[in-house]
């Protein structure tokens, strides 16, 4: 079995010159797997399904309010679905595992990018590897896990092509 990614976008997302969100959605969850504790995952014998929203700020505000208590829009939410022991059991039989859902905010992502002077579109890679992360039990509250997981960002973006996120002042 592959992974599969579940992606649905609101309007704001569509664009016939755009990319092709689906493409890019999939490529840096796969990215975001190889550099995790969990590369297996990709090419499970067991299913492997995540979700990826494209959405609105209101949306995002909503769900951030519900699920956070922080009523504003932010760039990305990761809502994991699978145990820590379902992660590293991909190849027992057993019924498709999912990863969890990650929704993006069109709105905060595209200011981002604009004042980062960076491609939306490798901003959205960013915040989707960033997002599959948290999914896999990733975190970046405490120091440690915080320069662990932007090294690994870092290694699934250069995965893409796409250059480090992190300015060489935050990563020194």
């Amino acid at each position: 079995m592959s992974l599969e990614i579940a992606l649905d976008s609101d309007a704001e997302w569509d664009s016939s010159e755009g990319p092709d969100w689906a493409e890019l959605a999939q490529a840096a969850a796969r990215a975001a797997i190889a550099e995790s504790r969990f590369p297996a995952l990709a090419e499970a014998a067991r299913p492997v399904e995540l979700s990826v929203q494209l959405s609105g700020d209101e949306q995002v505000r909503a769900l951030n309010a519900e699920w956070r208590g922080k009523d504003k829009p932010t760039n990305v939410l990761s809502f994991p679905l699978a145990e820590p022991d379902e992660l590293g059991a991909v190849d027992a039989d057993g019924p498709e595992l999912l990863l969890g859902d990650i929704v993006l905010a069109r709105g905060v992502c595209a200011s981002e990018a604009r004042e980062k002077g960076i491609p939306l579109t490798h901003h959205a890679a960013h915040l989707m590897v960033h997002g599959t992360l948290h999914l896999l039990g990733y975190d970046h509250h405490e120091d440690g896990e915080a320069e662990d997981m932007e090294a690994r960002e870092t290694r699934a973006l250069a995965r893409l092509g796409i250059p480090n996120p992190y300015p060489a002042e935050e990563t020194a």
